[in-house]
C-alpha cells in the first residue's frame, strides 16, 4: 500500500513540477498514513496470534494460526459426532437357525421307540414306554417342560397301549419342540425332526399333538404326557 502511494506521489511530481511544495506536504501526510497502517496491521496480527511478516507479503487469513486452531476444534467436534453416531448403532440381531424339516427313513431293521430312545439318550431304563416315568424316579432328573436331548414320555392310552418315547432334538418355542422317534406309524421307521405341539391350557406340556407325516400337518389326536426325563449329563449340569 505504501509503495502504491509513493508511486502516485512521484507521478504527480513529474506531471506538475511547479507544485513541489504541495506535493511535499502530501508526501509527509502519506508517510504518516503508511505508519498508521503498519501499526494497525501489527495489532491485527497480534490479535490473530501471530506476528507481522518480515517480507512484506501478507499471509492469507485462512492459514493463520488462529484459523488453524479453529479448524482443529471443528474437526474434533465432527469426530466426536461421528463416534457418537457409531455408538448409537444397534447391534445386528442374531440369526436363529431354522430347525430341519420333518422327514422319515427306513432303518436297517424294524425299530421300536424304546430301543431307539435308549440308544439316543443313554438312559438305562427298560420295559414298556409308559413305565419309564416311574422307573426313572430316583435314577434320573424328571422335569415338566422340554429340554434338548431329554426323553419325552407319552402316557399309555387306548391308541398307545404301551405308551411312547421320543427324544427332544430342538426346542422351537415354549409351545413347540422337535423330536427324534421310531415306530410312530407302527412301521418300524425313524422319524426325524417331528414337530410336537403343546395344547395344554396352562402350557404345562401335559397334552400334545404330534405332526402327521403322511398329511404334512398336525394330527387331530391329543396325547397325554407324563413328563421329560433328563439324560445323566443334564442332571449333573443342573446339580452344579
Amino acid at each position: 500500500m505504501r509503495r502504491l502511494l509513493v508511486s502516485l506521489t512521484l507521478c504527480a511530481a513529474i506531471t506538475s513540477p511547479a507544485r513541489a511544495d504541495v506535493i511535499g506536504d502530501v508526501g509527509q501526510h502519506l508517510d504518516k498514513v503508511g505508519t498508521q497502517l503498519g501499526q494497525v496491521g501489527t495489532a491485527l496480527w497480534g490479535f490473530l496470534g501471530s506476528s507481522a511478516p518480515e517480507t512484506g507479503v501478507v499471509t492469507p487469513v485462512e492459514v493463520t494460526p488462529a484459523v488453524r486452531i479453529a479448524r482443529s476444534v471443528a474437526a474434533m467436534q465432527t469426530d466426536t459426532l461421528d463416534v457418537a453416531a457409531t455408538d448409537l448403532r444397534l447391534p445386528a440381531a442374531p440369526q436363529v437357525a431354522e430347525p430341519p424339516r420333518p422327514s422319515w427313513e427306513k432303518g436297517n431293521k424294524f425299530l421300536y421307540c424304546v430301543e431307539y430312545a435308549r440308544s439316543l439318550s443313554g438312559l438305562n431304563i427298560f420295559g414298556d414306554a409308559k413305565h419309564w416315568w416311574e422307573r426313572a424316579k430316583n435314577l434320573y432328573a424328571r422335569v415338566a417342560h422340554p429340554a434338548e436331548e431329554a426323553v419325552i414320555v407319552f402316557s399309555g392310552s387306548s391308541r398307545l397301549t404301551r405308551g411312547h418315547l421320543a427324544v427332544v432334538s430342538h426346542v422351537v418355542s415354549p409351545r413347540e419342540i422337535r423330536v427324534e422317534q421310531a415306530n410312530w406309524l407302527n412301521r418300524g421307521e425313524i422319524d426325524r425332526a417331528t414337530p410336537v405341539l403343546d395344547v395344554s391350557a396352562n402350557n404345562d406340556w401335559s397334552k400334545v399333538r404330534v405332526w402327521d407325516m403322511p398329511s404334512g400337518q398336525f394330527g387331530t389326536r391329543i396325547y397325554a404326557i407324563s413328563g421329560f426325563i433328563l439324560k445323566p449329563a443334564q442332571r449333573m449340569a443342573r446339580n452344579d
